[in-house]
């Protein structure tokens, strides 16, 4: 199986998370309005504590489940700009895993959420044991519709996932 945690794509780098990415994450919550499409319930935390929460979370899946969001830097200049990866997920009672990602706003429009979607739809096709790929979203987010599109998924059916109305996108193996 290929190395899920040093993966590349045309521009991006994809590796693990650390602690020390905690306080750059910190910049996805500001001036961010997205943020209601992801399903956070509790918004009286601090910017930094959600940032740690999310970095915290993935590490965690790393260790329990293999795999997780990824750290995703810019090859040309090294810059942390997002995460991305491929999630397992119960789902309407059965086990799915999802093609995940998420950019902070100042490099949303130039492509990378797409880079990244396709690079961990390659990822999952080739070496995860599964019918299919999914992508979860609420059902407002138009750009992750795109995004999902332009992967090369359809839209499969609509369901409730933490606590939002969601259109689930998929693509077959």
């Amino acid at each position: 199986m290929m190395d899920y945690f040093n993966q590349e794509s045309e521009r991006l780098i994809f590796r693990k998370l650390t602690k020390e990415d905690i306080p750059s994450w910190v910049e996805f919550f500001v001036d961010n309005d997205r943020l209601r499409f992801l399903g956070i319930r509790d918004w009286s935390k601090s910017k930094e504590v959600l940032a740690e929460n999310w970095v915290l979370a993935q590490l965690d899946r790393y260790e329990k489940q293999g795999l997780g969001h990824l750290a995703v830097e810019v090859k040309e200049s090294g810059e942390f700009i997002g995460m991305g990866g491929v999630l397992p997920r119960e789902l309407n009672g059965k086990k799915e895993y999802e093609v995940s990602y998420s950019l902070k706003p100042r490099f949303w429009k130039k492509g990378y959420g797409t880079e990244m979607a396709k690079q961990m739809k390659a990822f999952g096709l080739k070496n995860i044991d599964t019918d299919r790929l999914i992508s979860i979203i609420e059902i407002e987010n138009e750009d992750s519709i795109h995004v999902a599109k332009k992967n090369g998924m359809s839209a499969l059916f609509n369901t409730e996932f933490l606590g939002m109305k969601v259109v689930v996108y998929g693509i077959e193996k």
